[in-house]
């Protein structure tokens, strides 16, 4: 696809980060200017149900039900220079957002969909390899709505879904669409308030995805979330506005396993992305085009090391995948799991060379 993604944190338009320890690169986020074990009852996590239905009276009342369900689980979240959205992820306060929402901000204003004043929130953490964060209301209310996140590995391409969030700044809003692919490797640059990230099996929608839903909920049906809407398409074309009915929400499966983490340890201990454990930049050939990502530094113990790849090394292919910059070796590793074994194509001093590597963890 021409163009790029954008996180709708801010009205921006990324470009892909050239970050490679072993993940692939994010489009861009939805959030705008303003102004494991988890805790006791944590998100749940539903089987996918049969959301068939008969005419459309059937269908707008499928609508109904949903946006009464799960709309009172979308919040905003405001800092002092941005606002985007959250999903309230158990009744003890925890909700869950991507990483370019929160930025470098350390403490956070609340508002629930069900009204009332703001309430306080403090960061927990943030996982920006798959743009993840969760921020915790210091004095959460009685009768919190936790989500319901389905298991997004069910998601069918045709399903009909909403996107819920706070676009523009227009709160508890609501946009239809379906569900448009699965599995898609997405990359977010790292300019803007970007990531730099790149998220694997990212679900594609049509549903209309503005600055503001960055963080809010993309839901079936069935009243379960089944992603956070978290980048938008944009075109070079249109003057980098844009491009209408592609947006990209992080898989509901991810956001559970990284937000269980999080509240449990106060940090991921198990990413579940694949890394090489290298720092690497790209480098050109005589005729000035790319030819490879070259390693400017190791990590002890990691994987590279443990495969004898060294400083100075230039990445030419990973597995059949040929690597010409540091964001393709990111895209091909986001492919793999840690313990996975890959060949990897490599120049050293001139002359070509393969080895193969047991990938680390991210």
């Amino acid at each position: 696809m021409s163009g790029s993604l954008t996180p709708w944190h801010r009205t921006r338009f990324l470009l892909p980060g050239a970050a490679v320890c072993a993940t692939a690169m994010l489009a861009s986020g939805c959030s705008s200017d303003s102004g494991s074990a988890a805790r006791s009852a944590p998100a749940t996590v539903a089987p996918a149900a049969d959301t068939s239905s008969s005419g459309s009276n059937d269908l707008q009342t499928s609508y109904e039900n949903t946006v009464k369900n799960v709309l009172p689980s979308v919040v905003q979240i405001t800092t002092n220079s941005d606002l985007g959205s959250g999903v309230v992820y158990d009744d003890k306060g925890d909700i869950v957002t991507n990483a370019h929402v929160v930025g470098t901000a350390k403490s956070f204003q609340v508002n629930l969909a069900t009204g009332g004043k703001a309430l306080a929130a403090t960061l927990v953490a943030t996982y920006p390899a798959e743009d993840l964060a969760v921020i915790r209301l210091s004095s959460p209310p009685s009768g919190l709505h936790p989500a319901s996140f389905a298991d997004s590995s069910k998601v069918a391409v045709g399903q009909i879904v909403l996107a819920m969030g706070n676009p523009l700044g227009l709160s508890s809003s609501v946009t239809e669409g379906i569900v448009s692919a699965t599995g898609r490797t997405v990359s977010e640059g790292a300019t803007g308030g970007g990531t730099g990230a790149t998220i694997p099996d990212m679900v594609q929608t049509s549903a209309s995805i503005n600055p503001g839903n960055s963080g809010g909920a993309l839901v079936n049906l069935a009243n379960q979330v089944i992603g956070i809407p978290t980048l938008a398409a944009t075109d070079p074309q249109l003057g980098s506005g844009s491009a209408p009915g592609i947006g990209f929400a992080i898989p509901s499966s991810t956001v559970t396993r990284i937000a269980g983490q999080i509240i449990k340890d106060g940090k991921v201990v198990d990413s579940g992305r694949a890394a090489l454990g290298i720092t690497v930049r790209g480098v050109v050939d005589n005729g000035l085009q790319p030819a490879g990502a070259a390693i400017v530094s190791v990590t002890k113990g990691g994987a590279a090391e443990k495969a004898g790849l060294t400083t100075g090394d230039v990445i030419t292919k990973l597995g059949s995948t040929p690597i010409t910059t540091a964001q393709t070796l990111t895209e091909a590793l986001a492919s793999y799991k840690p313990g996975d074994k890959v060949r990897v194509g490599y120049e050293q001093d001139g002359t070509a060379k393969t080895v193969e590597v047991t990938l680390g963890s991210l």
